[in-house]
């Protein structure tokens, strides 16, 4: 029988806290003095936590700007300077906040409800708190329910709570559905359940979306808890409530919560989800703290956790749901309204796509050439069924130290293809990934590609995808929605803006379906959806994007018609980024691109081609003659990988003496390819 009202979490959950706030106490001691000196609160965390923290507030602050974690780490005076300035703006000290703080709360409490347990009998065991998270999954802990039995007699109550007028709101209560939806892990002490409610009955009180990435708080944030403690009427916890401390998986905080509080979303001052709330233990040795340290599951870990694992079809369509999270291109401070999105501020045209089905079947091999940069790669693929008219939401995995890029061992036959190595002047000019831990630091992983970015140009030196084209996955194309890499500040990416008002495409560097591929549907999924962040764009003018014969079919004219192995091809892609390139709002557009792809014959043959485009007439006069473009002849060839290697002073290694061409007179000599059926293989 649980009694969450009276007990609070049970005797393993305490004890585990316990043992991880004890374990902590030196260090929690030595931040919170910190964060008592000047300028401390850029101090007290990680340089990276610090930097990503205040890159994700330039999300919701047009005027912060990100700042290298390289420069905090060495404690470089400007830089240090720039962090406390921002964070002590925000993460504010003297209880003064802009209104919309305010109106954020309202909107994010609506959706916070609470948990009526009752046991198999029918008999009411207790009370805990749970926060609408989708349009249709609750959030609470697993100790306020541990089972599907558990959920199936409880139930969730919204507006239990005063109005302003002091009196009570109606009360609105919703059966739980574990037969729909029941997940619940011990360790996380999470519970994820379908609330029982016909089309639109909970629309009016909208969901706290869950935000898996990075910088949602840091040490020394404020948090802000909704809550029904004892089981009674909704409260908030308001400020003097701080994170002093961050584990992997937990984040330890200082609030005043009581039992039947348990599954109570943590809020940032931004009003995002950062932990779930599960339990308090005695800190004697905190006493300006209460003698009480708090402790809530942190929803990155909780999501990466989720991310994991396997459910049917039904229960994953509503899980993914759960995935489909909205990024803000910076939007302007606002106060959040009544939608069904508290997470974040964002522009209204930006609403919740239908998430279809998908049948499978196989197809035969056929080639379609479509567009030059978003071509179709065909093999024995999933079809789609005639229930799948419905788009699929673009969904960016949240965990981006579990994605492993590209694969240099792709290749069948023992055929090593390593990334491009920059020349040393440029590998100055790389971008550096925040988060790299032990890995290179200029190269960002995804699924199935990898991308090496100019920080300077805010382009792509290169990418390198491995296709498997007997395990590709047809995705339907959803509408686009592109997103910046959190890994690297946005300053060093090409985003919206120069695509706004003008001819010019958001062209894949790495095609859409490319890295597509995998044992299941969400792999490929997770792929396709990869390729949409800006760090995989690149400018390219409409009828050099979407035109029918520009590199149209390249890579899928070779999987169709050389005689690969396993249908597995390696390729690299990349602009000319030339000193004189045209600038047009702020940023310098390429004028030429470039294709290396490399494949094992069956007779376990090496080779590699080298391909070379130019949009030069294209873009001609394109910032002298605002809103006016100059069209004219562009061409493909087919061009040795020397060349290539010195247009961008790259080294593809091995791969240009794999090239054909480089075994032909007059190598040098660049061909121009009209037709597909003259490409050398």
């Amino acid at each position: 029988m649980i009694a969450v009202a009276v007990e609070g979490p049970p005797a393993g959950v305490r004890e585990d806290v316990a043992a991880r706030v004890a374990a902590r106490s030196e260090q929690r001691r030595r931040r919170i003095a910190l964060l008592a000196e000047p300028g401390g609160i850029a101090r007290a965390d990680e340089p990276v936590r610090v930097a990503t923290r205040i890159d994700r507030l330039g999300h919701h602050y047009r005027d912060i700007h990100p700042i290298d974690p390289a420069a905090i780490a060495a404690a470089d005076p400007a830089a240090v300077t720039a962090a406390v300035a921002v964070l002590e703006r925000i993460i504010q000290t003297n209880d003064l906040l802009p209104v919309g703080y305010l109106e954020g709360g309202a909107a994010a409490a609506r959706a916070v409800g609470r948990v009526v347990v009752r046991d198999r009998r029918g008999r009411l065991a207790g009370y805990g708190t749970g926060s609408l998270v989708s349009p249709d999954l609750l959030l609470t802990n697993h100790h306020v329910l541990g089972s599907a039995g558990t959920a199936g007699g409880s139930s969730v109550e919204f507006d239990y709570q005063d109005g302003i007028d002091g009196g009570p709101l109606p009360l609105r209560g919703f059966g739980l559905d574990p037969g729909r939806f029941f997940f619940a892990d011990p360790e996380l002490d999470f519970a994820l359940v379908a609330v029982k409610a016909t089309p639109g009955e909970l629309a009016p009180f909208g969901f706290n979306r869950l935000v898996a990435a990075e910088g949602k708080a840091i040490i020394g944030d404020f948090v802000t808890i909704i809550q029904h403690p004892g089981g009674g009427k909704k409260q908030v916890a308001l400020r003097e409530n701080r994170i002093v401390d961050i584990l992997e998986s937990f984040l330890h905080y200082q609030t005043d919560t009581e039992p039947g509080s348990s599954g109570s979303p943590v809020f940032n001052d931004q009003w995002e989800i950062v932990a779930l709330h599960h339990a308090g233990v005695p800190a004697p040795d905190h006493d300006a703290f209460g003698g009480v340290i708090n402790e809530g599951i942190r929803v990155s870990h909780l999501l990466a956790f989720l991310h994991g694992r396997t459910f049917p079809p039904d229960q994953q369509v509503l899980l993914d749901r759960l995935f489909a999270e909205r990024i803000s291109l910076r939007p302007a401070p606002a106060a959040l309204t009544a939608s069904a999105d508290h997470s974040l501020p964002r522009p209204a045209e930006q609403v919740e796509p239908g998430v279809g089905r998908w049948a499978t079947g196989q197809v035969p091999l056929t080639l379609t050439l479509t567009a030059p940069f978003d071509m179709q790669l065909r093999g024995p693929i999933a079809a789609a069924g005639p229930d799948t008219a419905a788009p699929e939401a673009i969904q960016i995995d949240p965990d981006y130290a579990g994605r492993r890029g590209y694969d240099p061992d792709f290749l069948p036959g023992g055929h090593r293809v390593p990334l491009p190595t920059l020349h040393p002047d440029l590998l100055a000019l790389a971008a550096l990934n925040r988060h790299a831990g032990d890995k290179p630091a200029h190269v960002l992983n995804y699924h199935h590609f990898s991308v090496v970015m100019n920080r300077q140009r805010r382009l792509a030196f290169f990418t390198a995808v491995n296709i498997d084209g007997a395990i590709s996955l047809r995705i339907r194309r959803d509408p686009d929605r592109w997103i910046f890499d959190p890994r690297l500040p946005e300053s060093q990416q090409t985003g919206e803006e120069v695509y706004r008002d003008n001819p010019l495409d958001r062209g894949h560097l790495v095609r859409r379906l490319d890295p597509a591929w995998g044992t299941g549907h969400a792999v490929a999924k997770f792929g396709n959806d990869d390729t949409f962040h800006f760090t995989n764009c690149t400018p390219q003018h409409k009828d050099f994007n979407q035109n029918q014969t520009t590199w149209a079919g390249l890579e899928d004219y070779i999987l169709d018609n050389a005689d690969t192995r396993d249908l597995k091809v390696t390729v690299f892609t990349g602009p000319v980024l030339a000193a004189d390139d045209d600038p047009y709002r702020g940023v310098q557009l390429p004028r030429q691109y470039w294709k290396v792809v490399a494949m094992v014959k069956q007779n376990d043959e090496l080779s590699a081609t080298g391909y070379l485009l130019s949009q030069d007439h294209l873009i001609a006069g394109l910032e002298t003659v605002p809103g006016e473009f100059s069209y004219g002849a562009y061409k493909t060839y087919q061009v040795p990988i020397r060349r290539i290697e010195d247009l961008t002073r790259l080294s593809f290694g091995t791969l240009a003496d794999a090239d054909p061409l480089a075994r032909m007179e007059a190598a040098t000599t660049a061909r121009e390819i009209t037709h597909l059926r003259q490409l050398t293989l």
